[in-house]
C-alpha cells in the first residue's frame, strides 16, 4: 500500500495503535479457516487483509485451522487450504497452527468457568435447550439444571472427557443471562460430547469444544493483537468479550468486523457447494464454474489479479454485491500485460488456397505479444489447406462485415491477402468448405505489397493444427444473488460450460501459462486433463465484458 493512499478503517485503527505503542507496537493477525470446505473468494479478501496489514507493519500472521467440529472436517480440505493460501501469494513461516492444538487450555478454560460457577452442564437435549432459548422477542427460559452445584458440574464434566456418555447426553454451558437481547449471550454451548477421531489430533478426545468458545480464546493464547472477522461476528464479540473478561488471559485480542465479499452470479456458501459437489451438478470443488480459489486456479486465474481485485474494493463496513465484472477485468488487465498471443481456431471451417502449391510449407514470423517486444517472435506454419473461424465467413453478408464473404478479401494474420472465389456446401446446406485464392505478393511484414484490405482474420494451417478440447466457461448461475434462493438449482446456467473440438497453433503443445487465442479471449491448459497428446484448454475471461449491461440491469432491479 501506497503512503499516499488513504487509509482503510482497519489500518487506520493500526495506525493509531502503532502511534500509542499498544501491544507495544507489534501487528498479529491470523487468517482462521474452518477445515470443512474449500476456500473461496470471500476468504481471498481475508487472506489479504490479515497478511497484507501485518507485512506493510512488519509484523506477523497466523494459518490457524479452526478445526473444532471433526465430523466436518479433514485432511484433504487442510491441504487445499495450505495450497490456495500460497498460491495467493502469502506465507506463514513457522506459524501453522491448529485451535486444536490448545485442545488443553480451552478445557482448562471450561473448568476455571466451571468453578467460578459460571458455566454448568446441561443434560437437557439439542431440541429442548432450543425451546429453552426464546425468540428475538421473548426471553429464554433457564434449564433446570443451571443451578447444578459446582461440585457436581466438575464431576459431570470430567466424565464426559472421559468418554462415560454417549453424544448429545450432556453439553457444557455458559451461565450468562437467558433474557439477554443478544441471543449468543443466553448460555451458548460450551462443549460437546463427539465420539470421532480428531484428524490432527487423534482420538484422545470425546469432547469437542464450540467454534465460539475456542475462537476468540485461541487469538488470546496466540497473542492476536488485531482479530479481524467479517460483520457477521459483529453479534458474537459480546460472547467473546464475556470469556476473556471471566478468564483475563494475559494477553487481550482487539476483535474488528468488515464487510464480507460478496461477488455476483457466484456462490459462496460451503453447505451449498458441498450440495453442488456431491450431486455432480459440477466436478468437484476445483470446478472452473466455482468461485473457489482451486476453481479459478485451475480455471487459469493469475494470483496477482485476484490481488488487485481484492485491493480495488477495498475494506469496508457495508455490506454489497459486487459485479462479476470488476474481477474480470483485474483479469483482463493482468493477462493482456502478461499472457503471450497464439492463434486457435474454436469453431473450425476449412479452406483451400487453389493456387498455392500443394507440397510447400512456409514460416510465417508472429508476434508474441503486440506491445512487449522484450517477448519475441513465435515461427507459425503457412500452407495450401487452412482452418479460419466459421464466424468469420458469411455468404450473405451486410455492407458492413469486413471478415470474409463470397467475392470478397481480407488479410490473414501475420500472412497474405486471400480472396473468397467459390464456397462448396454439403447436402444439408451447410458450408463446409472455402475455395480462395491468394496474393503472393502481400506477405505480411515483406513490405512488397502496400495493398491495404478492412479485415483481418486469424488461422491455423491444417497439417499442422493441433487438435484440442476447449472448455468455454461461463456463469454457474442466471441471476446475480443466487444464494438468496431457496434452491440452489433454480437459477443454473444451462450454458454453463461448452465444448469446442478446436484446432490450435502447433506451439500450443507445450504451452504451461495463460495465453491470448488472438480475438476470442484468454485461456490456459487445464492443470489435471491437459497433455500433450490429448490438449485440454479452459477459457479465463473473454476479451470484453460481454455481461456488463446484463448485470447493471440486474443490478438495477435488484
Amino acid at each position: 500500500m501506497s503512503e499516499n493512499e488513504p487509509r482503510d478503517f482497519i489500518r487506520q485503527i493500526i495506525a493509531d495503535d502503532i502511534a500509542s505503542d499498544k501491544h507495544g507496537g507489534a501487528v498479529v493477525t491470523r487468517f482462521p479457516p474452518e477445515p470443512n470446505g474449500y476456500l473461496h473468494i470471500g476468504h481471498a479478501k481475508s487472506i489479504c487483509l490479515n497478511f497484507g496489514v501485518a507485512e506493510e507493519n512488519g509484523g506477523r500472521t497466523y494459518l490457524r485451522f479452526d478445526d473444532t467440529n471433526p465430523g466436518k472436517e479433514s485432511r484433504e480440505y487442510v491441504d487445499a487450504i495450505k495450497a490456495d493460501v500460497r498460491w495467493l501469494g502469502f506465507d506463514w513461516g513457522d506459524r501453522l497452527t491448529h485451535a486444536s492444538d490448545y485442545f488443553d487450555q480451552l478445557y482448562d478454560s471450561a473448568i476455571q468457568l466451571i468453578e467460578m460457577g459460571k458455566a454448568y452442564v446441561d443434560s437437557l437435549s439439542a431440541e429442548e435447550i432450543r425451546e429453552h432459548r426464546g425468540t428475538l422477542t421473548d426471553a429464554g427460559q433457564d434449564s433446570p439444571y443451571r443451578n447444578r452445584t459446582v461440585e457436581e458440574n466438575l464431576d459431570l464434566f470430567r466424565r464426559m472427557r472421559a468418554g462415560e456418555f454417549g453424544d448429545g447426553e450432556h453439553v457444557l454451558r455458559a451461565k450468562i443471562d437467558m433474557a439477554s437481547p443478544n441471543m449468543n449471550m443466553r448460555d451458548p454451548t460450551l462443549y460437546r460430547i463427539r465420539h470421532i477421531p480428531h484428524q490432527n489430533a487423534g482420538d484422545k478426545w470425546n469432547i469437542y469444544p464450540m467454534y465460539d468458545f475456542a475462537h476468540g480464546l485461541s487469538d488470546a493464547f496466540e497473542g492476536i493483537t488485531h482479530s479481524l472477522c467479517t460483520l457477521e461476528f459483529e453479534d458474537h464479540r459480546p460472547l467473546y468479550d464475556w470469556f476473556l473478561d471471566q478468564l483475563e488471559p494475559p494477553h487481550r485480542p482487539r476483535q474488528i468486523e468488515f464487510s464480507r465479499l460478496n461477488l455476483a452470479y457466484a456462490l459462496t456458501s460451503k453447505r451449498k457447494l458441498n450440495l453442488l459437489v456431491e450431486e455432480g451438478v459440477v466436478n468437484g470443488w476445483d470446478d472452473p464454474r466455482l468461485a473457489t480459489l482451486a476453481g479459478m486456479r485451475r480455471r487459469g486465474y493469475p494470483p496477482a489479479a485476484l490481488r488487485d481485485f481484492i485491493s480495488r474494493i477495498g475494506v469496508t463496513k457495508k455490506d454489497n454485491l459486487i459485479e462479476m465484472g470488476v474481477l474480470e477485468n483485474s483479469v483482463r488487465e493482468n493477462l493482456d500485460h502478461n499472457a503471450e498471443r497464439r492463434m486457435g481456431v474454436l469453431n473450425p471451417l476449412k479452406i483451400v488456397l487453389t493456387n498455392y502449391p500443394d507440397d510447400e510449407t512456409e514460416q510465417m514470423t508472429a508476434l508474441n505479444h503486440p506491445n512487449r517486444p522484450d517477448l519475441g517472435t513465435r515461427e507459425l506454419p503457412f500452407g495450401r489447406e487452412l482452418y479460419i473461424e466459421r464466424d468469420d465467413f458469411m455468404e450473405e453478408a451486410p455492407r458492413k462485415f469486413f471478415r470474409l464473404k463470397p467475392d470478397a478479401e481480407v488479410r490473414l494474420r501475420f500472412a497474405y491477402i486471400i480472396r473468397c472465389d467459390e464456397v462448396v456446401k454439403d447436402e444439408a446446406g451447410k458450408v463446409v468448405e472455402l475455395r480462395c485464392s491468394y496474393d503472393a505478393d502481400t506477405r505480411s511484414g515483406s513490405g512488397s505489397s502496400d495493398r491495404k484490405v478492412k479485415g483481418t482474420i486469424h488461422w491455423v494451417s491444417a497439417a499442422h493444427a493441433l487438435e484440442a478440447e476447449v472448455r468455454l466457461y461461463d456463469r454457474l448461475f442466471t441471476v446475480p444473488d443466487p444464494g438468496a434462493a431457496d434452491d440452489v438449482h433454480e437459477n443454473l446456467n444451462p450454458n454453463s460450460l461448452e465444448i469446442a473440438n478446436a484446432r490450435l497453433e502447433p506451439s500450443l503443445a507445450s504451452e504451461s501459462d495463460a495465453v491470448q487465442f488472438e480475438r476470442l479471449g484468454y485461456f490456459a491448459p487445464d492443470a489435471i486433463d491437459h497433455t500433450a497428446l490429448k490438449p485440454v484448454f479452459n477459457r479465463i475471461v473473454t476479451l470484453r465484458d460481454s455481461w456488463a449491461k446484463l448485470e447493471k440491469q440486474a443490478m438495477q432491479n435488484k
